[in-house]
C-alpha cells in the first residue's frame, strides 16, 4: 500500500539546541494547562460574555487545524489525483497534521468552561446533531483517529512488526478514503459556524453564502503550503542527509495557484454581489487587513514563475501564503469581530504562553520523532525525486 521501503530513521543527537529552546516554553505550557484545569478560565483568559472564544479558537484551533492540513492536501494529491511523485512527502505532512489536529483538540477543552464534562460528548444520548460545532468536533475527532492509522506503518516498521503492518496495509485504502473526506466536512464547518455570528462580524469577512468555501480554500492553500515550507527547513537544516525535494514543491506551486486563484475570485466576487466595495476603500483598519490579506496570498501567484526558479523565494512564498491565509482566519474570528455592549478582548499572557506553547510541543516532538521513526526520505527517494524531474522536463 506504501512505498516506504527506503526510508530510515534520521538518527543523531536528540538533545539538540532547538529542542531545548522549544522545551522549555513547552514546560511553561503545561504549567498554564494545569492552572487553567484546577483554577479555571477566569484566572488564566481575558474571555468574557462578549468574546467566548479568543486566540485558543482563533489561532490554535482554526489556525492549527489549517497548517495541519499538509497530510490532507497531499492525499488529495497522491492518492485521488494519482500524483505518485508526492508520496515522499507523505510522512512528515502526516506526522505534522497529528500533531496540528490532537493540540487543536487539546486547545478546545482548554477553552471549555466546564471541561470534566467533555465525555459526555461521546455518549450518544448526549449529541446535539443540530450544532455545528457537533459536526466540527466529531469530524475532528475521527480524523485524528484517522491520522494515527495513516502514521501508524512508521511505528510498526520501526519496531519490526511485520505481521501487523501486513494487516494495517489491507485496509489502508479505506483509511485513507476517510481522511481524504473528513477535513472536507469539518474545515467548511469551521466557516459556516460564523455565519451564526451574523451582523457582529465585519462586512468584508461576513459572506454568508461563501464562508464554508472559503474555510475550504484556505485550509488547502495553507496545506499546501505548510508542506513546502516545512520541506525547506527540513531540507536547509540537515543539508545533505535528506534529499533536496525542491522540485516536487516548484510543482506543488500550479496546485497552490489555482486553489489562489479560487480564493481571489470568489473572495472579490463576494465583495461585488453585496455591494461592499465601499468598505474596501474606506481606509480604516480593516480595509488594509482585506487588502493586506488578498496581498499576501496573491503575489506568490503572480511572480509564480521566477518564484519556480529561486529556493529562498519559494520559502518566502510559502510564509507569504500562510500568513495571509492565517490573517483571514484571526481577522474573521477575533479581530473583525465586535459583539458590540462595550465588550472588548485583548489575549492574556497565560493565553500567549499556551499558544505559544503548543506550537513549541509540535516543533520538539516532530525533532525527536523524525530522529527516531522512519519519516524523511533518504538518499534512495533522491534517485527518485530526480527521475521525475528528468521525466518532466523530457
Amino acid at each position: 500500500m506504501s512505498d516506504h521501503a527506503n526510508i530510515r530513521p534520521l538518527g543523531g543527537r536528540l538533545l539538540t539546541k532547538p529542542v531545548i529552546f522549544f522545551s522549555f516554553f513547552a514546560l511553561l505550557c503545561v504549567i498554564v494547562i494545569f492552572k487553567r484545569l484546577i483554577l479555571g478560565l477566569e484566572d488564566v483568559t481575558n474571555l468574557n460574555g462578549g468574546y467566548p472564544w479568543g486566540i485558543w479558537i482563533g489561532f490554535d484551533l482554526l489556525v492549527g487545524t489549517g497548517f495541519a492540513c499538509g497530510g490532507w492536501a497531499l492525499a488529495w494529491l497522491v492518492y485521488v489525483f494519482n500524483k505518485g511523485e508526492y508520496h515522499p512527502l507523505v510522512r512528515p505532512a502526516l506526522l505534522a497534521s497529528l500533531f496540528g489536529y490532537a493540540l487543536g483538540g487539546l486547545s478546545i477543552m482548554m477553552d471549555m468552561g466546564r471541561w470534566w464534562n467533555l465525555p459526555y460528548f461521546y455518549i450518544p444520548g448526549y449529541f446535539n446533531a443540530n450544532s455545528v460545532l457537533f459536526e466540527t468536533a466529531a469530524c475532528m475527532t475521527v480524523y485524528i483517529l484517522v491520522l494515527v492509522m495513516e502514521f501508524a506503518p512508521a511505528m510498526l516498521e520501526r519496531f519490526g512488526l511485520k505481521i501487523p503492518l501486513r494487516v494495517l496495509n489491507k485496509f489502508l485504502f479505506a483509511v485513507i478514503a476517510l481522511g481524504a473526506l473528513l477535513p472536507t466536512m469539518h474545515q467548511s464547518s469551521m466557516g459556516s459556524l460564523f455565519v451564526s455570528a451574523g451582523h457582529k462580524i465585519h462586512p468584508l469577512w461576513q459572506s454568508w453564502e461563501f464562508l464554508p468555501v472559503f474555510s475550504l480554500l484556505g485550509a488547502l492553500i495553507m496545506g499546501c503550503s505548510i508542506v513546502i515550507f516545512e520541506g525547506a527547513l527540513v531540507t536547509a537544516g540537515l543539508k545533505q542527509r535528506v534529499p533536496d525535494e525542491r522540485p516536487l514543491m516548484n510543482r506543488l506551486t500550479a496546485f497552490i495557484q489555482v486553489l489562489v486563484g479560487m480564493f481571489i475570485i470568489l473572495r472579490l466576487h463576494a465583495v461585488n454581489i453585496s455591494h461592499k466595495w465601499a468598505y474596501v476603500f474606506e481606509g480604516d483598519i480593516y480595509s488594509w487587513l482585506f487588502i493586506a490579506e488578498l496581498a499576501l496570498i496573491a503575489w506568490p501567484v503572480i511572480f509564480i514563475k521566477r518564484i519556480r526558479k529561486n529556493g529562498p523565494l519559494l520559502f518566502m512564498a510559502a510564509v507569504s501564503l500562510l500568513v495571509g491565509a492565517a490573517m483571514y482566519r484571526i481577522d474573521l474570528s477575533i479581530v473583525a469581530y465586535h459583539p458590540g455592549d462595550g465588550y472588548q478582548y485583548f489575549p492574556s499572557i497565560e493565553e500567549v504562553l499556551l499558544s505559544f506553547g503548543l506550537v513549541a510541543i509540535e516543533i520538539v516532538a516532530y525533532i525527536l520523532l523524525i530522529k527516531l521513526l522512519p519519516i524523511l526520505p533518504g538518499a534512495a527517494t533522491t534517485n527518485r525525486i530526480n527521475e521525475f524531474n528528468r521525466a518532466e522536463q523530457g
